[in-house]
């Protein structure tokens, strides 16, 4: 009888520790899951950008949006407040111009001449127009047509704006060190 003893008091310290290991990697399985975002942290969110109430831009049924927190792969006003959250958070922010594209700056309106232009019959305010100048590629919109001149707007588009995102985090790893 006694090896029956043995046999039984060998069963149970195994399957404790059986169920320890495999305690230990749902816990760690769950902290990967739980991870907070950080500086350096490589985060996915989904996000829908509202300007003046419209929609400007989204993910939603896109892929999602994948930065390093901190990196300035995005703007500020966002990157700093997503710090803290987690995968299924979920938070809308406001950002000011100052932390999103800036503010209008005046010394980006560029007056040329109309004689510049091949399709001058076709631009109208708020057209968006391309070019090169000295191997430099640029966008601008223009923002005023003279009789000599237009007037073209060299600012981001969203320069000026109050961005209003609702954002959810979709996932959150840690970043390589």
């Amino acid at each position: 009888m006694p090896s029956k003893n043995k046999r039984f008091t060998l069963k149970y310290p195994i399957a404790i520790l059986g169920l320890a290991i495999l305690g230990l990697a749902a816990c760690k399985k769950m902290a990967a899951g739980n991870q907070t975002i950080q500086k350096g942290s490589v985060v996915q969110i989904d996000y829908t950008l509202t300007v003046d109430n419209k929609v400007v831009d989204t993910s939603v049924g896109k892929k999602p949006l994948m930065f390093i927190e901190g990196s300035g792969q995005i703007i500020p006003g966002l990157d700093s407040a997503l710090m803290g959250l987690k995968a299924g958070d979920k938070k809308t922010v406001v950002v000011s111009p100052e932390n999103g594209y800036g503010i209008v700056n005046p010394k980006a309106f560029v007056k040329v001449p109309k004689t510049s232009f091949k399709d001058i019959a076709s631009l109208k305010v708020g057209s968006s127009v391309g070019g090169s100048q000295n191997g430099r590629h640029f966008q601008a919109v223009v923002s005023s047509i003279g009789k000599k001149h237009i007037t073209l707007d060299f600012n981001p588009p969203l320069a000026g704006k109050t961005l209003n995102f609702d954002v959810t985090v979709v996932s959150v790893a840690a970043g390589k060190s």
